[in-house]
């Protein structure tokens, strides 16, 4: 039976005033998408990404504001560059559509963007509750953090959909992953092009619904076949700053 999430601690401090926009990739969210539409910042447009939901998905975001954005290419990958290309906002967000995470908590990575402290701000997932984040999806997580410590220097230690930096250098990062190994392309090529990039523990609660990807072994192996493939990339050479 699915289930509603607890509720969360208060949402970080007023957002900053600045058009953001915040991607929301979904395949049958139904459930989890008042909760997560009700926790986007005031003032920032939330793009809910239907990647072919049969719940009824569209319809509810639609509902509750979102601009809702279809993608018929399956994959994570497709949904958050779909995202990204119908955003019109100068700082692009993104955050899983099954309640585990809070947009909200989105405002300080922001902020971090705009005071020109940082180009990509990422988020580390801290688990809270049972099954928040099943062993062997930690452990792979924690041993991709290390390759790509060993392709790029960066001393990171999740890859998680938190996220937040500029529009336009996002694209310029010609990201081509439609897959799953999309949110370790745009670390590893933000790292490439010389960004400055942060990691702040976020809380990380269980889902509502099953995991398209860590949920089964079929998706686990995908995942890391895509991952894997990604850090093979070659260095490209990129101009520097996000």
């Amino acid at each position: 039976m699915t289930t509603s999430p607890s509720s969360p601690s208060p949402s970080p401090a007023p957002s900053p005033a600045a058009d953001v926009d915040v991607v929301l990739p979904c395949l049958n969210e139904a459930a989890a998408l008042p909760w997560v539409l009700g926790r986007i910042p005031a003032g920032w447009r939330a793009l809910v990404v239907d990647n072919g939901s049969t719940d009824g998905s569209a319809d509810v975001a639609r509902a509750y504001g979102a601009t809702v954005v279809h993608e018929a290419r399956r994959g994570f990958g497709a949904a958050c560059h779909a995202g990204l290309t119908a955003a019109t906002a100068g700082i692009v967000c993104f955050c899983d559509c099954d309640a585990s995470l809070d947009p909200g908590l989105l405002v300080p990575f922001v902020r971090e963007v705009l005071d020109g402290e940082a180009d990509l701000v990422l988020g580390r997932r801290r688990p809270e509750g049972r099954g928040a984040w099943p062993a062997h999806a930690r452990a792979g997580n924690l041993a991709l953090a290390r390759m790509l410590r060993r392709r790029t220097g960066l001393r990171l230690h999740d890859l998680g959909p938190l996220r937040a930096a500029r529009r336009e250098g996002l694209l310029a990062l010609s990201l081509d992953d439609r897959r799953s190994g999309y949110p370790l392309q745009m670390v590893v090529r933000a790292a490439d092009a010389g960004w400055r990039i942060a990691e702040h523990e976020v809380p990380y609660r269980p889902r509502v619904g099953a995991s398209k990807v860590t949920g089964t072994w079929r998706g686990t192996f995908q995942a890391v076949r895509d991952m894997s493939r990604v850090l093979h990339e070659p260095p490209r050479v990129q101009a520097g700053g996000g």
